[in-house]
């Protein structure tokens, strides 16, 4: 798993640098680790919102949209889903500049197609997917560093949740 994951990142380095304008879309790829020593795989669609709001000269209000396919691993037990999320972004400086720092934000819902994971029972195949994180944008490459929390929001119990530290990286078309 972890040479696929050197190729993918490997492929979406040497895309970025084809690219001549960005059309909104994304793809990106992460890797997350969640106590205790669940191995999170993530790849997901990206589309920009192609809004900006709150603009001045410090930076602007924008977001995206991400469907993502999750994959997480403790010794011999995983867990699939897919999620869907609505995020809202503060860029700091203009749209045209080559290095744009930001911070992310956002909920989204997912779909896990098992519960019960390292001694943890999220109770109920959905859940919100919550994040903050930070990151840069660089040319068409995206990197970003965030915390994401898994819950199904106490609809069920018990509802143990999972913490997920992960980095991202993604690139824009």
């Amino acid at each position: 798993m972890k040479k696929y994951l050197v190729l993918v990142f490997g492929f979406m380095l040497f895309c970025s640098s084809a690219l001549a304008q960005s059309s909104g879309y994304g793809i990106s790829f992460g890797y997350g680790e969640a106590d205790p020593s669940i191995d999170i795989y993530r790849v997901g669609l990206k589309k920009d919102f192609c809004a900006r709001w709150f603009e001045t000269r410090v930076g602007y209000l924008s977001g995206y949209f991400e469907l993502s396919f999750n994959h997480w691993e403790h010794n011999n037990q995983d867990i699939n889903g897919v999620a869907l999320s609505p995020v809202f972004v503060y860029f700091f400086g203009k749209e045209s500049n080559l290095i744009r720092p930001y911070i992310e934000g956002g909920i989204g819902v997912a779909y896990l197609d098992e519960y019960f994971i390292a001694d943890r029972n999220l109770s109920s195949n959905l859940q919100f997917e919550d994040r903050i994180g930070a990151g840069v944008r660089i040319g068409f490459v995206d990197l970003n560093f965030r915390y994401m929390h898994y819950s199904n929001a106490s609809l069920k119990q018990p509802n143990h949740g999972i913490d997920i530290l992960m980095f991202t990286t993604a690139i824009q078309f």
